[in-house]
């Protein structure tokens, strides 16, 4: 699935919001090989691992989707 341009854009002004504590914001997800946080973000989540004090993201998309295995 992509996203529209206003999803994106909205996701990507939030990111850089969350950039400055993203540990306020995060909620750690109970399943590890899924990610080890997630940012909620309206309809959308944002899965993501902390190496030090970098974000990396795993994986974007609808909640309705995000979570479900490949």
């Amino acid at each position: 699935m992509t996203l529209s341009a206003d999803v994106r854009k909205r996701i990507g002004k939030t990111l850089l919001r969350y950039l400055d504590n993203p540990h306020q914001y995060a909620e750690a997800l109970t399943d590890p090989e899924l990610g080890g946080y997630r940012f909620r973000i309206g309809d959308y989540r944002v899965i993501f691992d902390m190496e030090g004090e970098e974000i990396v993201v795993l994986r974007v998309g609808h909640r309705k989707e995000i979570y479900k295995k490949a």
